[in-house]
């Protein structure tokens, strides 16, 4: 089976990442990273600052090399840790394609499209590591970017890996969700957990499995 994996850059902060944990034995793995923290970080230095809509970052034109660099820095500490098998990649040199969201600045939703080179290195046996650039360039958000591949190849499991266990609600990891609950949750939610099940249903709307850490997310 094939597992495309989203691992937030706060998870990578808090420990290391381990790609076993999230595919089984001799299955082929996509992993999309953020890097959250190290692009606010590098754009409060830069006198920039950050703002949100939705959970997802607007993203000035100025703002793009210094949010590159970020997604380079993640992306080499990230291949590291998972081993020769990983192949790191900028989504746009990889081909990746996302139309532009106006509202949200230099930045996009991702498309269904899988590069050539993407199907190559999965047939290779590597594990491709990809930083969510789209062609222009344009910032993906990478819960997104995650969700759309996932369809797109298709993955059979999506796995969104963060600095916590799961969905909390009433201060506990609910071990499933489903469509009309998150629904109901709607009003509670805010920040980066709003993108990340918005991007869970998509793919389980798609017959994708998916799980927000210990939770189960189905449509």
């Amino acid at each position: 089976m094939l597992t495309v994996v989203k691992c937030g850059g706060a998870a990578l902060a808090a420990a290391p990442f381990e790609l076993g944990r999230y595919v089984e034995p001799g299955g082929a793995a996509v992993v999309i990273h953020g890097a959250g923290q190290r692009i606010s970080a590098a754009l409060e230095a830069a006198g920039l600052g950050s703002t949100f809509v939705g959970g997802r970052r607007v993203t000035k034109a100025e703002a793009l090399p210094a949010i590159r660099s970020a997604f380079q820095a993640e992306n080499e500490a990230l291949c590291r840790q998972i081993g020769p098998a990983a192949a790191g990649l900028m989504g746009d040199e990889l081909g990746l394609e996302a139309e532009r969201i106006p509202e949200l600045g230099e930045a996009g939703m991702l498309q269904p499209h899988v590069p050539p080179r993407l199907r190559e290195l999965l047939d290779e046996g590597r594990v491709p590591v990809i930083a969510p650039l789209a062609r222009g360039p344009l910032n993906v958000n990478a819960d997104d970017a995650a969700a759309v591949l996932a369809v797109a190849l298709p993955a059979g499991r999506l796995v969104f890996v963060s600095d916590v266990p799961g969905v909390l609600v009433d201060g506990v990891v609910a071990p499933l969700l489903s469509e009309a609950e998150i629904e109901r949750l709607g009003p509670a939610l805010s920040g980066g957990i709003v993108p990340k099940l918005q991007a869970a249903l998509l793919a389980a709307r798609a017959g994708v499995q998916v799980a927000v850490g210990e939770t189960a997310v189905v449509a």
